[in-house]
């Protein structure tokens, strides 16, 4: 018997094994949706792309947005596994400015603030005084059972305080080579900034793919409840995922502070913690927690950082900027859900020429045929 054939007007084709399995990929709607910002970019500016070499170092547009997407990348990255144990961290963007204000204070009081040994204490200070931040969010949200988004708020608006107390409300200028080389200088005519990011991101995403530490997140995020029943312990795991996540924000306060080589206590990191949530949300991770995405969230954070560079290119009004960024994340969420591309599929599918018959029809039929 021949079987019917389906590839009429009314038919809808089957999308190959392959193509299906391309686009199923988590990482592949936020790698279009950069590739197509990126094109966009070339169509107004045609040597958007251009790579150029000078003075042995790499300049363009594309090294430019590695540059300034690093610190993102480094503050989205820690927020992605906080995210993942279905936690939220709001107090990256004052980590951000307290780092930064304590490095260029301790350089600035320094005897010798060009040297390589006070760079590396501040950076030292730096970072412990953001470990310290990260334990007491971790042992808040862990030991005493506070909302998480209500234990990081607060420190979000106290910490934006004690950096404009460390700053004395002042922007505090350094004039350091080596502190400059965090966030403006170039190692192997790469960015140091973009190969810093780069090893942290690849540290993270050895200890979490490699051994079991990112299937314990994911279990604690997923499941509460049955990963405390099988004995994982969830508060020890809660406080090293807020300080990872203080830690990076550390770091690309550094970046963000050395680049420019001085410290705004108000206004550095000023809403970088919701650039953080929108890149993780872009790159694929559920705020609900559960399983996470380091690559996605990469993504996410170039998306971001490249529409950034948009915006800019385009000459939109600064005053517009926001609503701008607003909705082009919106339509971005939208290409990425599945409800809407099945939703707007179906709306899109022509309806079949030949409809079924009716019930009574069938039933006047059979009964000519057996009277």
């Amino acid at each position: 018997m021949t079987p019917p054939d389906d590839t009429g007007a009314g038919a809808r084709p089957a999308r190959a094994p392959g193509t299906r399995r391309l686009t199923g990929h988590r990482l592949f709607w936020p790698a279009a949706v950069l590739g197509a910002l990126l094109l966009g970019n070339v169509a107004l500016t045609h040597d958007f792309l251009a790579v150029r070499v000078q003075n042995g170092h790499l300049y363009g547009s594309p090294v430019d947005i590695l540059q300034f997407g690093a610190p993102l990348i480094l503050v989205s990255l820690g927020m992605t596994l906080v995210i993942a144990t279905r936690g939220i961290d709001l107090s990256v963007g004052s980590t951000v400015a307290i780092s930064g204000a304590l490095a260029c204070e301790h350089i600035a009081t320094a005897k010798d603030p060009g040297s390589l040994s006070t760079v590396i204490t501040a950076v030292a200070v730096a970072i412990g005084v953001a470990a310290a931040i990260g334990l007491l969010n971790g042992f808040l949200v862990a030991r005493l059972g506070v909302q998480p988004i209500v234990a990081t708020l607060v420190l979000m608006v106290a910490g934006r305080g004690v950096a404009q107390l460390i700053t004395d409300g002042q922007i505090i200028s350094v004039s350091s080579g080596a502190y400059k080389m965090i966030g403006g200088g170039y190692w192997l005519t790469l960015p140091f900034a973009v190969l810093l990011a780069a090893a942290l991101v690849a540290a993270t995403s050895l200890v979490t793919r490699r051994t079991a530490l990112g299937m314990l997140i994911e279990s604690v995020g997923g499941n509460p409840v049955a990963s405390r029943l099988v004995g994982v312990r969830a508060a020890g795991l809660l406080v090293t995922v807020y300080v990872v996540s203080a830690v990076c924000a550390a770091v690309a306060g550094l970046m963000i502070s050395s680049n420019v080589s001085s410290a705004d206590g108000n206004n550095a990191g000023l809403w970088i913690e919701l650039d953080a949530i929108l890149a993780v949300v872009i790159g694929g991770t559920a705020l609900t927690g559960g399983r996470f995405s380091l690559g996605g969230t990469v993504l996410g954070a170039l998306i971001i950082q490249t529409l950034s560079t948009t915006i800019y290119t385009l000459g939109v009004p600064p005053e517009t900027t926001l609503v701008f960024k607003a909705l082009v994340v919106i339509v971005v969420c939208l290409v990425q859900s599945p409800a809407f591309r099945a939703r707007l599929s179906r709306s899109r599918r022509p309806a079949a020429p030949d409809q079924a018959p009716a019930a009574g029809d069938v039933a006047a039929r059979r009964q000519e045929v057996h009277p």
